[in-house]
């Protein structure tokens, strides 16, 4: 039996959203010496492409990028207005965690927003339609992720051998964009920073508090840009997506 995503027809009611982008990881599996997020490609860096989408999004209203803090004056410079992002109206500092990261983004927004969703700087292949799908399910059900079907055989393994083989049906590989209502949001960090705990995404710390969690349908080619290959993969389906040649 596959998870079950949730259909969008009957629409909730437009909330004011903003987006917080994390861009703080230094991202070493690249090997590069150079930040991932600002590798070229096809011509732009991984993060403007990445920010694009939300750029043209009308249910978007801000952006929040959260940078390194010694990189804040490059990525405003450089990302920022060269491109010409006019819904980015803050570059934050980074913290020592993902997690530290996209708090000091929502402390930076103020108040007024209805809606967050956070998407990682280095996915820069999501779509509108996944933005729009995910913050639609947020503002109507508090929560929720896009993901996708696990195509692999999953088992769970210690000691160097297989303790159990996990039924597949019911497991999801999850991505972001991730949305919440801000209450839900504000109160799953408050609790967090309470208690100690530090979490991988931002859904975990909302499951933490009780809330349930919608997961909606994300894609395959929504990939976070960690090695070389995955740039490599990006690359070629930007082309495809705009029917050009390498």
């Amino acid at each position: 039996m596959m998870p079950a995503f949730m259909p969008m027809d009957n629409l909730p009611e437009r909330v004011k959203t903003l987006a917080i982008i994390p861009s703080a990881g230094m991202g070493r599996r690249m090997g590069s010496g150079k930040m991932k997020n600002y590798l070229d490609l096809l011509g732009k860096p991984v993060l403007a492409r990445t920010i694009e989408p939300f750029e043209a999004s009308d249910m978007v209203d801000s952006i929040i990028v959260v940078a390194p803090p010694s990189d804040e004056k490059f990525c405003r410079e450089r990302i920022i207005e060269e491109y010409g992002f006019c819904k980015v109206v803050c570059v934050a500092g980074g913290g020592a965690e993902r997690q530290d990261s996209v708090e000091n983004g929502l402390n930076a927004a103020g108040e007024g927003f209805g809606a967050v969703i956070v998407h990682d700087g280095a996915r820069p292949l999501v779509t509108p339609d996944i933005i729009e799908k995910t913050i639609r399910a947020a503002i109507e059900t508090g929560a929720a992720i896009a993901a996708v079907p696990v195509k692999d055989t999953v088992k769970e393994a210690g000691d160097g051998f297989v303790r159990t083989t996990l039924k597949r049906e019911s497991l999801i590989a999850v991505q972001t964009p991730q949305a919440f209502r801000t209450g839900v949001l504000r109160e799953a960090f408050r609790k967090a920073r309470a208690d100690g705990f530090l979490g991988t995404d931002e859904s975990s710390l909302v499951e933490r508090t009780g809330a349930k969690v919608k997961v909606v349908l994300g894609s395959y080619e929504n990939i976070k840009i960690t090695t070389p290959g995955d740039l490599m993969l990006a690359e070629c389906i930007l082309r495809q997506r705009e029917g050009t040649k390498s």
